[in-house]
């Protein structure tokens, strides 16, 4: 079958691979109908490997159908259409025995640690898959996995229906929290900032009631601004720029919340005594929990236009490198880019 190997940084090659074996006891084998790629994806052909493992078949984010059910497998079906949560975890470790499968110890990805979906066909442990409503087209369940991984995000600072959110970044993972966040905060108000006015275009049709040109304004005065020196109920930064978390502490209300999304290649400096004295509290986020954010975002998508704001090109396997992870490395990609692996 034809698959997207990862061999090294600049190195993804659509090879010749086997097709995987009869699936072992608890999974299933899945005929992969359409798969999505992020910028994970795109920054470890750019200058991995750091989550990858060279060997790998890359995709986490993807829909497919069951051909193949392993002993033990009670609750799928040949035929169905599933989403893989792409994450596996040991179901025995104390994070997991606490519901918290996205910190086990042992904690692997679909398409970074072990083989994922930019093939024909994947292997994948059928408690991590989910049935994929009708309502949901195969482009749109493939948007799941990030999706999930935004209400994950929001989840952790329970975001009350009539709260302000302020999003800075609203790339990839950003603009699902907004769209989350429209949904989530009905009754309130989400503003998105970024300096990309296709970004922020993206964020007005996913609910943003304000977009926020940051260019040539100072972060944390451009927040306090919006809120008349107030500040916001919830700042989501979903950057990883070296200002904007000191940014966000700065432009958040007394008590506050701050949620840290975008990732980070060195230490931060902030002003913690102006963050103990305005009593802000400050979350952190990873990933996904299978069991209740899956089932969520598949409902969303459903339920919304957010794959259709959110989709962008698509394209078959074999052009992965040119058309996918160059561009989306490059900062040229325009929405999610799919994939058609058959």
């Amino acid at each position: 079958m034809k698959a997207a190997v990862f061999h090294g940084p600049r190195d993804v090659r659509i090879d010749n691979v086997a097709e995987p074996d009869s699936p072992a006891r608890g999974d299933v084998v899945l005929g992969v109908l359409r798969a999505a790629i992020c910028g994970t994806d795109a920054s470890e052909w750019d200058h991995g490997p750091v989550l990858c493992r060279p060997g790998v078949v890359l995709g986490h984010e993807f829909v497919g159908r069951v051909v193949s059910v392993g002993d033990g497998v009670d609750d799928l079906r040949l035929g169905d259409r599933v989403v893989s949560g792409a994450g596996i975890s040991c179901g025995n470790c104390l994070w997991c025995q606490r519901g918290r499968t996205n910190l086990c110890t042992e904690y692997r990805t679909l398409g970074l640690q072990v083989n994922g979906g930019l093939a024909e066909y994947v292997t994948s442990p059928a408690s991590i898959c989910r049935a994929v409503p009708d309502g949901c087209d195969d482009d749109a369940a493939a948007m799941a996995q990030p999706l999930a991984v935004a209400l994950h995000a929001l989840s952790r600072v329970a975001l009350a229906a009539d709260e302000t959110v302020a999003v800075i970044g609203v790339g990839g993972i950003g603009s699902f929290i907004v769209a989350g966040a429209s949904h989530r905060a009905a009754d309130g108000r989400v503003v998105a900032v970024d300096l990309d006015k296709r970004r922020l275009a993206t964020a007005t049709a996913l609910g943003a009631n304000e977009a926020v040109d940051a260019t040539d304004q100072e972060l944390s005065e451009l927040l306090l601004a919006l809120t008349d020196g107030v500040g916001f109920d919830v700042v989501v930064e979903a950057t990883g720029a070296p200002h904007a978390p000191a940014a966000a502490l700065a432009g958040a209300r007394r008590g506050g919340r701050v949620l840290l999304v975008g990732l980070h290649g060195a230490p931060r400096a902030l002003d913690l005594t102006s963050t103990i004295l305005r009593e802000i509290d400050v979350y952190a986020t990873v990933a996904h929990v299978c069991d209740s954010d899956i089932p969520a975002a598949l409902d969303l998508l459903a339920g919304s236009d957010v794959a259709r704001v959110t989709a962008g090109p698509g394209i078959p396997l074999e052009a992965l490198v040119d058309e996918g992870l160059r561009p989306l490395a490059e900062r040229r990609a325009s929405g999610k880019v799919l994939v058609s692996p058959a």
